[in-house]
């Protein structure tokens, strides 16, 4: 009888349908002409993302200390891991695309080559870690943006899903495709290029097409996005005020 309501249970933990969430809103932001690509936060820091450089900023005062050293062509979403920031990193719009993961000693500000995908397909556009693996998101663009996937990755980088996006998705891009992805729980939140939006998102039970939830107002320009482990909010930018913004979810209106 116990076992068979701890079973019971476990699977509804599992299947429950998602709750509605509420929409994210700004707290705070600075001023990083370096805001242009994505934005990444850790400790007292928080970090602005250039297409070629990273800056270093203090949360506290908003001014910035540093800013990194090593080439760089195109960097997007970045990652904060074992107190290293990983971004990733292509040649767009150069064909073939060539892909890698970048990452950034915050110390020394320097940027190095962590993983050479070479060409994987599609552009690299974020690369996040849950339950030890790698999740890898490979952007197309124009009139082949549905081609964009999302690869499950082990250790020693063999490839052990894939998947593409659901249309209310895809139908919200235009000719862009997705900059920015990051888990928090079962959910995988993703951002467009330019839009104020974080699509919802889950993995399917079966099937190569990832489940979609629902869509929360931003205030972010699209583009990367980043969990905050000092708030528990997002962190993402405004591309046009050249700001990195602080973002806390609000709880979804009473019915």
């Amino acid at each position: 009888m116990v076992r068979t309501l701890i079973l019971a249970l476990a699977w509804y933990a599992s299947n429950a349908p998602a709750q509605e969430a509420g929409a994210w809103e700004q707290t705070r932001s600075i001023s990083a002409p370096e805001a242009h690509q994505a934005a990444a936060a850790h400790g007292k820091h928080v970090y602005a993302i250039a297409s070629r450089a990273v800056a270093k900023y203090d949360r506290r005062t908003g001014k910035r200390v540093a800013i990194s050293s090593g080439k760089a062509k195109h960097l997007n979403s970045g990652l904060f891991w074992n107190s290293r920031l990983y971004c990733a990193h292509s040649n767009y719009p150069t064909k073939p695309e060539r892909s890698q993961i970048m990452v950034l000693d915050p110390d020394t500000m320097r940027l190095s080559v962590f993983k050479d995908f070479g060409d994987s397909g599609g552009s690299l556009v974020w690369a996040i870690r849950r339950d030890g693996f790698w999740w890898c998101n490979f952007a197309h663009y124009g009139e082949d943006n549905q081609r964009t996937f999302f690869v499950k990755y082990d250790q020693d980088w063999n490839e052990l899903a894939r998947w593409t996006y659901p249309k209310p998705v895809i139908n919200e891009l235009g000719r862009f495709s997705l900059s920015g992805g990051i888990w928090r729980g079962k959910d995988l939140l993703v951002t467009g290029h330019d839009d104020p939006v974080v699509f919802r998102l889950r993995l399917p039970e079966n099937g190569n097409v990832l489940q979609f939830i629902d869509q929360q107002p931003a205030p972010f320009s699209g583009q990367g996005i980043a969990n905050d482990p000092l708030t528990g909010g997002l962190i993402g930018i405004h591309r046009a005020n050249r700001q990195i913004v602080f973002a806390e979810q609000q709880k979804p209106p009473q019915e």
